[in-house]
């Protein structure tokens, strides 16, 4: 299993590399391999990471990317910059980019029926274009909600007590908030995780991860979003952890709130076992009247 999952892994990254490979034979302002990364004016790479499918039927196509920059962030609107053809542009794809890599943003849903046909993911930042195309493709076939190996299962997100549970790839809206301008939300999420049947021995030069954190970052958004603990602490006693967000003007907006566990972002690469859930947040301007 781990086997197949690493094959995953490694071709996810043939695809992003032979992608940029082809634009730095087009563009001679792009930074040689060897250089070291630059900290703005770099591309972002669209980043399939495999399919699975879902109880009836459907299958679930899961993606992230890789924001080449050290220190810009980048906003890129939903439209001709950042599109997922055919049947977009808009398919649900963040417009905030953080730096660096982020695994399992998102998913998109399709049919059973969906057989070989192809979407194609088009992100250009700072003037540069690249594409990803993405499918139900054989060999990229995940296994998000178990480590078979291991037994490990994503961590589990709640955002009230009691209330519904989220686990895994991202699948809709988790949870819908709101608050009025300029007033801060307060945004509260309890999480709990399992340990794994088999415990997986440390590996030479992988550091070490906490057995649980939280990592929470702007998704979508017309402006900037400020969290003022993005890795918020976790009680011990029943898993909450409460921080706070700012807005910079009215809007409607969507937060990623991220679980890991032991097994470190991606699941190392093998897309097991992390939790990502969306959580949407409509800000009033003040003196609105609306519930």
């Amino acid at each position: 299993m781990r086997t197949h999952r690493r094959t995953v892994a490694t071709l996810s990254v043939v695809v992003a590399v032979a992608g940029w490979a082809a634009l730095l034979a087009t563009q001679s302002r792009d930074a040689m391999p060897l250089e070291p990364v630059a900290r703005s004016g770099e591309s972002v790479t669209p980043a399939f990471e495999g399919w699975y499918p879902n109880p009836d039927g459907s299958f679930s196509l899961l993606l992230g990317y890789y924001n080449r920059n050290q220190t810009q962030v980048l906003d890129i609107p939903v439209g001709p910059d950042n599109r997922i053809e055919p049947g977009g542009p808009d398919q649900g794809q963040p417009t905030h980019f953080l730096t660096r890599r982020q695994w399992g943003v998102f998913t998109m849903t399709v049919p059973r029926d969906f057989g070989n046909k192809r979407l194609t993911w088009t992100i250009v930042a700072n003037g540069r274009p690249m594409s990803v195309p993405v499918g139900i493709i054989p060999d990229y076939k995940v296994e998000p909600f178990e480590d078979a190996a291991t037994g490990n299962t994503p961590p589990v997100l709640r955002f009230e007590p009691g209330g519904p549970t989220h686990t895994g790839p991202p699948a809709g809206i988790a949870a819908s908030l709101s608050t009025t301008f300029p007033a801060p939300l307060a945004l509260t999420v309890w999480a709990t995780d399992k340990p794994p049947r088999k415990e997986v021995p440390p590996q030479p030069g992988v550091p070490h991860e906490p057995p649980l954190s939280l990592t929470l970052s702007q998704f979508r958004g017309p402006r900037t979003v400020t969290i003022k603990d993005p890795k918020p602490v976790i009680e011990k006693g029943d898993g909450k952890a409460t921080t706070t967000v700012t807005f910079a003007e009215p809007g409607e907006y969507v937060l990623r709130v991220q679980a890991n566990d032991s097994s470190g972002d991606g699941g190392m690469g093998f897309q097991c076992c992390w939790t990502n859930a969306l959580v949407k947040v409509s800000v009033r301007p003040s003196g609105s009247d609306r519930p």
